[in-house]
């Protein structure tokens, strides 16, 4: 069925069908199935204040948050690989009233002091009447960020933030009903829980978790009938490898309708390496935890690599201009699907006094409009011998280089420079001369942007999500 505009955040539970839903490895629902078992559970939790879901990618987590948002109940999706640390001050910075698992889960002691809803998902009990939509300013989820400036914030996202957010890339996407999403994506998180389970519920579509992506797996989902391929650079790396060397099923995924990457840059070696074998381009898009997604690489236009696309229907999105930036600004934003605040901390969202929100990172704009990143201030604008240079420009024109898999590019204290430039290079096979990697940077951007050290490693550190966690880089 297709989404009206009536309020309803979640419309095709509220007339369910046969059709599928939600697909995991260890278990599939329809819509039917789904909307019994959520409204069931929804008169469990209806009234609590908040309520923990245990967040692996099951049926059962699935059903416990789409539980929560038919019952107004505030969700708390808690990543089951957090450490015991983090685990507990999330928990004691939510206070949920109970926690919804899988049955047979057993929870780490940070979090098994709550009252404890395991979730059935074979039952087949009576659907129970579903509660009058609550305001659109009603908070939906609490989503934790990754805490890499302390612990770990809540960001309240309102049910019509999430609306708003999912319509609008309906818009770009073209995403309807008939769709079917395909991914492997956490669902503790935006990209994985907002966009990859809720979004194709509000649409009507199905969504299937295949647990994890390689040539073949994508190759078969697609043939099955999947769409839309949702994933992270990490995913798309190893999918390009896998498909240059498997014709019958890089010819199998090149039937999906998009492709679409998030939450960290893709190369422009990946780029092209996935549309030399599919015949499709990958779409980027762009946003926060805090912010949902602010700007994608539109369904009826061709993608830019490099680029994150234009802003969403509704959303606004300025550079503030950076002294010596260099057609540099920093990215700010206003629009519909913003947060409403941080869980207990009112002042700790970074606000201009004309309403923007500042996102942290850097950005420029491309003659056409669109959006291209090239790093976050706190560690990505790096100030060396008067200019300011973003690291995110360097990392690509390295990518470029058929020796280089991976890199990233820090700063360093430096008494002449105030910060050298220090790029962490993953090879690809025998590491080169450092110099010729210098060389092809300068020859690329301009001397000054060139790295002054070369550092080679095995691996880059990476959180859950797959982005670079450079602040692990040592800085000497």
């Amino acid at each position: 069925m297709n989404v009206d505009a009536d309020g309803t955040l979640l419309p095709a539970l509220h007339a369910p069908s046969d059709s599928p839903a939600l697909a995991f490895p260890d278990g599939a629902l329809t819509y039917r199935e789904l909307a019994a078992l959520a409204s069931d559970l929804g008169t469990r939790i209806a009234g609590r204040s908040r309520v923990a879901v245990w967040a692996t990618p099951t049926p059962a987590a699935a059903t416990g948050i789409t539980a929560g948002l038919l019952a107004g109940v505030p969700v708390v999706p808690v990543n089951p690989r957090a450490g015991e640390r983090e685990l507990a001050h999330i928990v004691a910075n939510s206070s949920p009233e109970v926690v919804l698992t899988a049955p047979d889960v057993v929870l780490p002691e940070a979090i098994a002091h709550l009252p404890r809803i395991d979730v059935d998902v074979t039952a087949r009990p009576d659907p129970a009447p579903i509660p009058a939509e609550p305001d659109a300013a009603a908070p939906a989820l609490v989503v934790y960020t990754s805490g890499t400036t302390g612990p770990p914030k809540g960001a309240v996202l309102s049910r019509g933030a999430i609306a708003a957010d999912l319509d609008a890339l309906a818009d770009a996407w073209a995403w309807t009903a008939e769709d079917a999403l395909v991914h492997a994506l956490p669902i503790f998180h935006v990209h994985g829980l907002v966009l990859g389970t809720i979004g194709p519920l509000r649409r009507g579509g199905s969504m299937r978790h295949l647990g994890g992506i390689d040539g073949t797996r994508l190759a078969r989902a697609v043939t099955d009938g999947a769409t839309l391929v949702f994933g992270v650079p990490t995913h798309y790396h190893r999918l390009a490898a896998d498909l240059e060397t498997d014709s019958a099923a890089a010819q199998a995924v090149g039937r999906a309708r998009l492709l679409i990457s998030g939450s960290a840059a893709l190369t422009a070696v990946d780029h092209a390496q996935i549309e030399k074998a599919t015949g499709l381009a990958v779409r980027e898009r762009y946003g926060l935890t805090e912010t949902l997604i602010l700007t994608a690489a539109r369904a009826d236009e061709e993608p830019v690599v490099g680029t994150v696309g234009r802003p969403l229907p509704g959303t606004e999105v300025r550079l503030a201009p950076l002294p010596d930036g260099d057609g540099l600004g920093a990215v700010e934003v206003r629009g519909p699907q913003l947060f409403s605040g941080y869980l207990d901390l009112p002042d700790a969202a970074e606000w201009t006094d004309d309403g923007w929100f500042r996102t942290g990172d850097i950005g420029r704009w491309t003659a056409d409009g669109l959006l291209a990143l090239v790093g976050r201030q706190a560690t990505d604008l790096i100030k060396s011998g008067g200019y300011k240079i973003g690291a995110g420009e360097i990392e690509n024109a390295l990518l470029e280089h058929p020796a280089v898999a991976e890199a990233a590019v820090v700063g360093v204290p430096d008494e002449d420079l105030g910060e050298r430039i220090v790029a962490h290079v993953v090879p690809e096979g025998e590491p080169p001369v450092p110099q010729v990697l210098i060389d092809h940077v300068a020859a690329l951007l301009s001397p000054h942007k060139r790295p002054r050290e070369i550092r080679f490693a095995d691996s880059l550190p990476r959180n859950a999500m797959g982005k670079v966690q450079k602040k692990l880089l040592g800085s000497d």
